[in-house]
């Protein structure tokens, strides 16, 4: 087996984009939505961390975690995360043609990838840069046309606190100081 290498930095602040097994387009479905929330809650009582921000998008999401000082265990959280939401919605989003001997021998929903790729945010303009990219993905896949359109983002929140005026990034790709071009 693959010996990954994870960054490992406690108290570390993280982006991360999670993908839907064949990227089913599943994820903002009402009782999906509804399972990630109650996952994200009945986690963070048992593993605590902050975040920072989120979009959910209909085959994957991106999201950005801070995490306790003294805990880099992101891939507890995720496991929890996933396997709630498997069990939760496994059963009506399973799909017997998907499912393979290794899918079987691990016990895998068809549900969500099995990995997840994780970033580890090295300073202020890393974060902003991925704070960006995050709230752009919407407009980028051509969910929506502007920023503030597309519900499933903490953009409205950073709105309310003023982080993001409403009408940010409401101009091409290329004129958003070049962020999304990557």
């Amino acid at each position: 087996m693959p010996n990954y290498r994870r960054a490992n930095l406690k108290g570390g602040t993280y982006f991360f984009t999670v993908v839907t097994f064949k990227r089913q387009k599943i994820l903002c479905n009402a009782d999906v939505r509804t399972a990630l929330r109650e996952a994200i809650q009945s986690t963070q009582a048992v593993h605590p961390f902050n975040i920072d921000a989120w979009v959910l998008l209909p085959n994957h999401l991106h999201c950005i975690w801070t995490l306790p000082e003294d805990d880099a265990n992101f891939s507890t959280r995720w496991a929890m995360i996933k396997r709630h939401v498997s069990q939760k919605c496994g059963p009506k989003y399973r799909r017997d043609g998907w499912v393979t001997r290794s899918i079987n021998q691990r016990n895998e929903s068809t549900i969500w990838q099995r990995r997840f790729w994780e970033h580890q945010i090295r300073d202020d303009r890393d974060y902003e840069k991925h704070m960006d990219y995050l709230h752009y993905n919407p407009v980028k896949h051509n969910h929506v046309t502007q920023v503030i359109d597309w519900p499933y983002s903490t953009f409205h929140r950073l709105v309310r606190q003023g982080v993001y005026k409403e009408n940010w990034a409401d101009k091409t790709v290329d004129e958003v100081d070049g962020k999304f071009g990557e």
